[in-house]
């Protein structure tokens, strides 16, 4: 499977079929939260990649083989910047009843073509991390020609025109974006944008810079409530004993790679034919389990199993 990926488990939309529609690490940000390390390929023009025939083919072959609750355009990039992007999601709607989604970090909203493309989807969510330009480049650091103003306007935009579910989610890092004014400017926009829901996050895996630290539990729920009165916390993922079995397999063979060498997620997905992001996911139960430990080296976040 070239593109497709999964079902992973997905700490809100359930077993989630991935769809990634770029090279890796392709964006028009470098996040400095980002689980997938630093941008590789920074940019805002759009491109097509991939055979949709092959696509669509890998996806049917899926959801005919699995349990699948939703298909999710994202991957290990921003999937917009594919202009295939509209086409696939029209072509998957006519093969499936199965929910198409969008996680997009919404910065090429602004972008007429962009809006017509992701209105095919179900469920559309962007981010938005900040309220104000300064906190926009210390934290997404985007690419340049990217505008503040204009990302704020396109999800404003977007929303009023969009008939499916839009959420809203916000990224809290600490000493960022957690201030009394950076909230205050937050909720602002979010009163601007009227999402359908607001979800915030904070760091829960090793992010592309060591210093991206998350915020604590209570610090977010208070925060939570101040944006939004119906905003809620992204949880943890809860996997069930069914899901456990099923990852296990894989979870064993990434165990016995990082019990003989420290690798990156990069390394891990490549010499098991694994998806990157399903490698977060496993990676991200290791870590509960306190089986690994991390260390960034020369830039790159390398896992290393924890002698017990």
């Amino acid at each position: 499977m070239k593109h497709v990926f999964g079902p992973v488990p997905s700490r809100r939309l359930g077993r989630s079929l991935g769809v990634d529609l770029l090279p890796f690490k392709t964006c028009s940000y470098d996040c400095i939260y980002c689980q997938l390390g630093r941008t590789t390929d920074k940019t805002i023009n759009r491109f097509a990649w991939g055979n949709c025939d092959l696509i669509i083919k890998e996806i049917i072959q899926e959801i005919n083989s699995k349990k699948v609750d939703i298909i999710t355009f994202s991957g290990s990039g921003e999937p917009t910047l594919n202009e295939n992007i509209g086409t696939l999601i029209e072509r998957v709607r006519e093969k499936t009843d199965i929910p198409v989604a969008v996680l997009t970090n919404g910065s090429l909203l602004f972008l007429d073509e962009v809006s017509r493309d992701i209105r095919k989807a179900d469920l559309v969510i962007p981010s938005l991390d900040c309220g104000n330009d300064k906190s926009f480049q210390r934290i997404n650091r985007p690419c340049k020609g990217l505008e503040f103003t204009d990302m704020v306007k396109g999800l404003a935009s977007f929303q009023r025109s969009f008939k499916g579910d839009f959420w809203l989610e916000i990224m809290m890092v600490k000493g960022f974006n957690d201030s009394p004014r950076e909230i205050r400017e937050i909720k602002s926009l979010v009163d601007q944008i009227k999402p359908d829901k607001v979800q915030l996050n904070t760091v829960s895996r090793p992010p592309a810079e060591n210093y991206a630290a998350p915020v604590s539990s209570e610090k977010a729920l208070e925060i939570a409530g101040i944006i939004d009165q119906k905003a809620e916390m992204i949880r943890d993922i809860e996997l069930s004993p069914e899901l456990l079995e099923e990852m296990e397999k894989n979870e064993n063979r990434i165990a016995e790679m990082l019990k003989r060498r420290p690798c990156t997620v990069r390394q891990i997905a490549s010499s098991l034919s694994i998806h990157e992001n399903e490698v977060v996911k496993y990676l991200q139960i290791l870590e509960k389990k306190s089986k690994i430990k991390t260390k960034n080296f020369g830039g790159e976040l390398f896992y290393s199993w924890e002698l017990q």
